[in-house]
């Protein structure tokens, strides 16, 4: 199934594009170029991430923007939804825990253990740039994957839940 978006719709979605390949060539004033002049991010699993511009640039800095993606990172879009103001993305991002990941799993030495988990991406969009970035993901279930935390008697999954999303995307 194709989606056509609107002119102002596809816009949006060229700067989400702009601003997370740049994060992933690790091209930070690409990063800060796409962002307004008083942003703000928040991974809100962890609560890292900057108040405003110099501490989102600072956060991107020290512990994103050409820190964290591993070799075999992958990731896959199973939604998107854009509105004149924000958008929504639904993705599942896959990797091996080969290096320290200071966003996700801060001051956590490397497992070597693979991790799919499912991530919502919230971005705000102010005058065509990032006003802000909220991003969600479950916890539980990436220090389950990772070998932290034992979960024979919680409710916690491991990968299931990122293998069945991508299933029901298919």
């Amino acid at each position: 199934m194709t989606t056509t978006y609107s002119e102002a719709e596809q816009e949006i979605i060229n700067l989400l594009e702009l601003h997370i390949n740049a994060e992933l060539q690790g091209d930070l004033t690409t990063t800060m170029s796409t962002m307004t002049d008083a942003p703000h991010l928040l991974n809100v699993p962890n609560m890292m991430g900057g108040d405003d511009y110099a501490g989102v640039k600072r956060f991107y800095e020290n512990h994103l923007v050409g820190k964290f993606f591993p070799p075999d990172v992958e990731m896959h879009r199973i939604s998107l939804t854009v509105g004149k103001q924000q958008i929504v993305e639904e993705l599942v991002i896959q990797f091996t825990h080969t290096e320290v990941i200071d966003w996700m799993l801060p001051n956590i030495p490397p497992t070597d253990k693979k991790v799919e988990i499912g991530v919502v991406v919230i971005v705000g969009i102010k005058d065509r740039k990032v006003a802000h970035e909220h991003i969600y993901w479950d916890q539980a279930s990436v220090l389950n994957q990772v070998g932290l935390l034992d979960t024979k008697d919680l409710p916690i999954c491991g990968p299931e839940s990122a293998q069945k999303l991508l299933r029901l995307k298919e």
